[in-house]
């Protein structure tokens, strides 16, 4: 038997361990857990049950990345030294993620969607191990809401990689991206990767009213949007009622490794714990002013 816990953010930890108690494979979509603590918990369950469960991480799904990881584990330009990466995010989402609870204090940008860009880098340079943190975050335009707009950090790495993780949710509603666009520049020691993923490929201009792609209930726009970047919903695009893209991959490939034992490219939950103590150490050391160490314990979060 099989479980897929797909409920709001911070509602995933009785539903997955409730199915782990069953000895259920398990899809959880991310984040593990909104909460270190229980993050750890559900891992423990996880690894002490020996199930297999994977963590909803769906960009890995897309081609461009699958190429790109392809092209990392064959060498092609050396060995990995320096990634950057930047995200941009319509203001709708996260409005639209936050109007849904009042427990908002683990709801930032990097928890709930930095999560994504963090996962696809830190895939990237799978096998590289963080050993301290330092970031900066401001919040103006959606302080209003409990959240950051900003976040901006720079990992490094045991073997002196750096990585520079940056992003932005708090774009005016007008910004033509409605959900998410993402640049990534990996540089090695013999040549460089650099991937645009912001959707300016495909432009939709009308004199009609675009909808956003998350828009938040009871949430009106004080302006009209008449720009679209198309193929910015990181699951897919509706045709014909039905949803085709990186989400129907995954979900797919899932269904092909839970009954024939596909070896595929998901997030394991150890990836996804992993990804969570990462972005909460990001948000962490913004509040902190100071670079911190890493690994860190999940109770280090609970000390202040």
């Amino acid at each position: 038997n099989a479980v897929m816990v797909i409920t709001e953010e911070n509602k995933h930890t009785e539903p997955t361990l409730l199915a782990d108690e069953k000895g259920h494979k398990l899809f959880i979509e991310k984040p593990l857990a909104t909460e270190a603590r229980e993050s750890a918990q559900i891992l423990d369950a996880i690894s002490n049950a020996g199930l297999d469960a994977v963590v909803g991480y769906t960009q890995r799904f897309r081609r461009r990345f699958l190429t790109v990881k392809e092209r990392l584990l064959q060498g092609q330009i050396g060995e990995v030294h320096s990634v950057v990466t930047r995200a941009f995010m319509n203001r709708m989402v996260p409005i639209a993620t936050i109007a849904k609870t009042n427990k908002r204090q683990n709801l930032t940008p990097m928890v709930v969607s930095g999560t994504h860009s963090l996962d696809m880098s830190m895939w990237l340079l799978e096998g590289k191990k963080p050993v301290s943190v330092y970031a900066k975050s401001v919040d103006k335009a959606l302080s209003d809401w409990g959240t950051k707009d900003s976040t901006f950090g720079i990992f490094t790495f045991e073997d002196g990689t750096i990585f520079s993780m940056n992003i932005s949710w708090g774009l005016p509603v007008v910004w033509p991206g409605t959900v998410y666009g993402l640049e990534i520049g990996i540089v090695g020691t013999e040549g460089v990767i650099d991937i645009e993923d912001t959707h300016r490929d495909l432009i939709l201009a009308t004199y009609k009213n675009l909808p956003g792609g998350y828009v938040p209930e009871g949430f009106e726009p004080s302006v009209e949007r008449h720009v679209d970047f198309l193929t910015s919903y990181p699951p897919g695009d509706i045709y014909n009622g039905q949803l085709w893209g990186p989400m129907r991959e995954e979900t797919n490939a899932w269904f092909a490794r839970i009954q024939g034992g596909l070896d595929t490219p998901h997030a394991t939950a150890a990836e996804g714990h992993s990804n969570l103590i990462h972005t909460m150490a990001m948000d962490r050391a913004a509040k902190l002013g100071k670079e911190i160490s890493l690994p860190i314990e999940p109770e280090e979060f609970y000390e202040d």
